[in-house]
């Protein structure tokens, strides 16, 4: 049985579950692109704090594209799986290589959205990043833990749906976990969605726009 109606209506109830930041200084809501920013866009407008997009990029092993040396994220932040990189044998140079095309991508996808727009800071403020659901959640964990390097005051995740396995693991870099529903037994993101269509480029660029 559905949770949400779509993307819009996840993002309405996840905002009242966090309406008592509305009006804190200093608010920022993030989306992960691309489903989570039609959910960030309602969560912002509510809480009346302007809205941008986190780009995360995995970093893959030198022909083992599938296995994740670490990752990418917006605000030239790298995170590293040393334990991974250790396990492969991968060298400086080539984590280097993967890293430069990636970042060229990453870079691709933050112009495409922000339209020249330059990113939000996000030093001492109150980030929210939100995203549309989470099964293992590794694309959230590595995109709070680059927003933890770059410094805000309180950094809180939210989603309108995760596995309970998930929303524990955010707690290691988040202040605060939002997640409305952990239904067990899961399965997957779209299962909670009556619609879970694919999110459009166009789509993220004019919510973004409309927020500035």
């Amino acid at each position: 049985m559905a949770l949400y109606r779509n993307r819009d209506d996840a993002g309405r109830k996840l905002a009242e579950s966090l309406a008592d930041l509305r009006g804190e200084g200093n608010l920022i809501v993030l989306g992960l692109p691309r489903g989570g920013v039609p959910v960030a866009f309602p969560v912002a407008e509510k809480l009346n704090a302007p809205l941008d997009v986190f780009v995360v990029r995995k970093l893959g092993a030198p022909g083992q594209e599938e296995v994740a040396m670490g990752a990418i994220a917006s605000g030239d932040v790298m995170v590293l799986n040393q334990g991974m990189i250790s396990m492969i044998n991968v060298t400086d140079a080539q984590i280097q290589q993967v890293a430069e095309r990636e970042g060229k991508e990453l870079r691709r996808r933050e112009e495409v959205y922000r339209q020249g727009r330059p990113p939000l800071e996000l030093r001492d403020k109150t980030v929210i990043l939100v995203d549309d659901g989470a099964a293992t959640g590794a694309t959230m964990r590595v995109a709070l833990k680059a927003i933890r390097e770059l410094e805000p005051a309180k950094l809180v995740a939210a989603l309108p749906v995760a596995s309970k396995e998930a929303c524990e693991a955010f707690a290691e870099q988040a202040d605060r976990v939002e997640c409305l529903a952990t239904p067990e037994p899961f399965s997957a993101v779209g299962y909670w969605y009556d619609d879970f269509g694919q999110t459009k480029d166009q789509e993220v660029r004019s919510l973004l726009a409309m927020t500035r």
